[in-house]
């Protein structure tokens, strides 16, 4: 107790959590508020029926806010897009590159940019949702009372408002508060679920439709999970790295040995939600194309299926690679490491550092692959073919996994930093080297 009252003995540390906890508080109270014009009940009913499709998905980064139609239903995902989309085109276009090497006024620009894209893709997917509503009907009634262009505006005004709100308050967290402010935001949306699931847990054993050994078995389960979560997390593969001495008028400087962390899973979630996005398309195509082809496809790749497992396992591990690609560049390492006098021991600089370091990251990509496939095909196995009446979905494990271990690390930094023993017990959260 006495390591969590430290936390509040440094008065910007106290500060900058009562600051973050009130705007999570402020996003929370926003999810409640409905968008005029929808039934929300129709809705909800909609949702329950449209269970695994993108729907779910997109619900899932919402908040729940999504299935109640409210002022944040599309969410943090634009923001989220719209990085995306702007750290691939940095892989083709050369300027957005340069942007981003060229430190602190690159940043801003790309900031810039990343806002403008949020503000379109959030325009673009609020229509898209609202022209979706007008459509929908639920035992013959209409989600939708009053379809038109009055409500297609409507809607998208309130739900782009929204969603700039959200990028907004990510951005006040993050330079006024504690951890990354848009991953803070997913994380409040996805545990605020923890409470519903208790319940529901809790009516299931009192029912008997679950047994008391069948809930124990599946705690375990969890906890073995979320430990092995937080092994690779912050799991990394340490390369020695040893600068050369040089000396400058009467100064000598380099001859220190340290290293580079390779993070065993450098992709982060980011390959879990491009290969769910993509496993979750047919089934939501299906439910407003009528074709035979394209229902034959929503049933191949229906969850339960051995295609269904193959696709998403084997989509996650390409996407690992492929991410991984392109946030991490051993050329450009290389070449830093060069310019300033750096070499790992036993390998000359340049082209061949930069083979090493790639051989290296490809190694440890490919363990970090498997173990995200692993990770989140294993809690749909246990609910499709063990009958498991709820789960922790592996999408939203890695990002309360990783965000609470970011949050945890900085909050370690600013107690180190005012000479406090730290926020854990015996010393900081240091990652687990392989």
């Amino acid at each position: 107790m006495s390591d969590i009252a430290n936390v509040f003995k440094v008065p910007e540390l106290r500060k900058r959590i009562l600051f973050t906890t009130l705007i999570l508080i402020v996003y929370r109270l926003g999810a409640h508020i409905p968008t005029p014009g929808i039934d929300a009940a129709a809705l909800s009913e909609v949702f329950n029926r449209a269970a695994g499709t993108l729907f779910g998905f997109f619900d899932l980064f919402s908040g729940g806010a999504l299935r109640r139609a409210s002022i944040f239903a599309l969410g943090i995902m634009p923001y989220i897009d719209a990085s995306i989309i702007l750290q691939l085109l940095a892989v083709v276009v050369p300027a957005i590159e340069r942007l981003q090497k060229e430190g602190a006024e690159g940043r801003k620009k790309i900031t810039m940019y990343t806002r403008y894209g949020t503000v379109l893709i959030a325009m673009i997917q609020g229509m898209g949702i609202a022209i979706g509503l007008e459509g929908l009907t639920v035992n013959n009634q209409l989600v939708v009372a009053n379809p038109g262009w009055g409500f297609r505006l409507m809607t998208t005004l309130t739900l782009t408002a929204g969603s700039i709100l959200l990028m907004w308050l990510g951005e006040q967290i993050s330079e006024r508060g504690i951890g990354n402010g848009i991953s803070l935001l997913i994380f409040a949306g996805i545990i605020v679920r923890v409470p519903e699931a208790i319940y529901g847990s809790y009516q299931l054993l009192s029912t008997g439709e679950m047994r008391a050994y069948v809930f124990v078995v599946l705690l375990v389960v969890m906890v073995v999970v979320v430990a092995g979560v937080v092994i690779m997390t912050l799991g990394q593969r340490p390369i020695p790295v040893q600068y050369a001495k040089r000396v400058v008028g009467r100064k000598v400087y380099g001859g220190q040995a340290t290293h580079i962390p390779l993070r065993v899973n450098t992709a982060g979630v980011i390959p879990v939600i491009f290969a769910a996005s993509i496993i979750v398309l047919p089934p939501t195509v299906a439910r407003f194309v009528s074709h035979p082809w394209m229902q034959s496809v929503a049933q191949t790749l229906s969850p339960g299926t051995i295609s269904y497992f193959l696709l998403y396992g084997g989509s996650i591990i390409f996407f690992t690679y492929f991410y991984t690609a392109i946030i991490f560049n051993p050329a450009d390492v290389a070449d830093n490491l060069k310019k300033y006098g750096g070499f790992i021991p036993g390998i000359r600089p340049g082209a061949k550092t930069a083979e090493f370091i790639e051989k290296v990251l490809d190694r440890i990509t490919f363990i970090g692959a498997i173990y995200l496939a692993l990770i989140s095909i294993f809690p749909e196995v246990l609910i499709i073919w063990g009958n498991v009446p709820f789960f922790f979905g592996g999408t939203a494990l890695l990002i309360v996994v990783g965000v609470a271990l970011d949050t945890a690390q900085q909050i370690e930094a600013h107690l180190v930093m005012r000479h406090y023993e730290g926020f854990l017990k015996k010393g900081k959260l240091k990652g687990r080297t392989f």
